[in-house]
């Protein structure tokens, strides 16, 4: 398919997951490992493990010390990060394509002998702490989002932070940390992804040269509760000091894998993208709305089980925000009762085709779809039927979905109240 190179796909002795895609445009590679380690395969006390541990990942081995892991890399001309998910954990490296066998070397390196110490988890711990008060606790709506995610799925461990809760994080214990490793961090739990001007033969046999002897480890014993329907819309408000107001609502949709997705993304593309969406022309434009957005994320980053679509408004400082949700609800419906014409939806399609393959221009994207698919689908190959996924929706489609997952029973919305600085203080303080 147009953008997506041709995977090969490898298994080694030890259960490690291998996907190579020959891209010879240029003499560079995208080096990828992603675990299927994610905060959905935590436990009440000890949320944010799975993030705090990707901080661990950083500080060093025997044979590496704490940060020369990045600037090794930096100084043979890459780049680097990793980022936590609800799903996964992954770790990549953008770099010369004649450096593969030294990405190779230290991700296996810091795999099989990472340092867990004491001191890194006390560093570490209060660096995630911080990231949590900068990027949650003082960000507009960052603790509302949090309170709608959390009302919204009563069983599911989606309902926890991925950052973690403060007080999980405080009392988190080394213990901890290395059972988690023991755990997660093992080759029959990744999936290695290289991408980029190399042949399958070479990277299968580099990989396997640091990789091979690494043993493979017990799966983790998972008992994931699934989320009940919801039967009936909840509400909450969220009090903080603001200036502006705003809702946010939640709508129970499928995972990954369910075909109801794609329809359901070309939905939220014509209600909110674009200065011809339905979003923009009733709320925006007439000067009702700073913001009216609906999402439920694009491909990969669809959650692996059954996750959240979004819709969200900020209402101007003249609009009443009950007023504004009113209203906005009234557009749901409509799209609920009669059905998108074909010119919306064919520009809708447009847009998200274009989108995604937008998207991926560099290996390292092209490395990152087939990476997530394998672990939060399950298999890579569903990444070469997504073009024809977007081509095939109907309006039709988007009416049945809309029907289907916007139904007020399934919705579940909190309402940012502004209060005073004495009111807020009133409340109580917020970790």
């Amino acid at each position: 398919m147009k953008g997506i190179p041709d995977f090969s796909e490898h298994r080694l002795p030890n259960g490690l997951h291998i996907l190579v895609g020959p891209v010879h445009s240029l003499p560079m590679i995208s080096f990828q490992v992603h675990f299927a380690a994610g905060s959905r395969y935590e436990r009440p006390g000890i949320t944010g493990i799975t993030h705090l541990f990707e901080h661990m990942m950083f500080k060093g081995t025997h044979e590496v010390g704490a940060e020369e892991f990045s600037r090794i890399i930096q100084a043979n001309g890459g780049s680097l990060n990793a980022f936590t998910t609800t799903d996964n954990t992954s770790y990549y490296e953008n770099l010369p394509a004649d450096r593969l066998e030294l990405a190779a070397r230290l991700e296996a390196d810091r795999l099989q002998n990472l340092l867990l110490t004491e001191e890194n988890l006390e560093t570490e711990r209060e660096v995630v702490r911080s990231e949590r008060k900068l990027r949650t606790v003082n960000s507009p709506f960052g603790l509302l989002i949090e309170q709608l995610v959390s009302l919204a799925y009563e069983q599911h461990p989606y309902r926890w932070p991925v950052i973690g809760w403060d007080s999980d994080l405080r009392s988190l214990t080394l213990e901890d940390c290395r059972e988690y490793h023991r755990t997660h961090y093992a080759p029959n739990n990744a999936v290695i992804v290289i991408v980029g001007d190399v042949g399958p033969d070479e990277a299968v046999k580099t990989v396997e040269k640091y990789f091979g002897p690494i043993p493979s480890q017990p799966p983790p014993r998972l008992a994931i509760t699934p989320e009940k329907p919801q039967r009936g819309e909840k509400r909450a408000v969220f009090k903080k000091v603001s200036q502006v107001a705003a809702f946010f609502a939640a709508f129970h949709v499928p995972g990954i894998t369910h075909p109801d997705l794609i329809p359901l993304q070309i939905l939220c593309v014509a209600l909110s993208v674009g200065r011809s969406s339905r979003f923009y022309e009733k709320f925006e434009k007439p000067g009702k709305a700073v913001e009216a957005q609906a999402e439920v994320g694009y491909p990969p980053f669809f959650s692996m089980d059954p996750g959240l679509l979004q819709v969200s408004a900020v209402a101007s400082p003249s609009v009443p925000v009950d007023s504004l949700e009113k209203e906005i609800w009234e557009e749901v419906e409509k799209l609920r009762g009669r059905a998108l014409s074909h010119e919306e939806v064919g520009k809708a399609k447009k847009q998200a085709r274009s989108h995604f393959l937008q998207g991926l221009q560099t290996l390292f994207a092209k490395g990152l779809l087939a990476g997530l698919y394998q672990v939060r689908a399950g298999d890579f190959r569903d990444i070469y039927s997504l073009l024809d996924r977007f081509d095939s929706v109907t309006p039709d489609d988007v009416l049945r979905v809309a029907r289907q997952y916007l139904r007020p029973e399934n919705r579940t919305v909190v309402t940012l109240q502004p209060v005073s600085q004495k009111e807020h203080e009133e409340l109580g303080e917020v970790e």
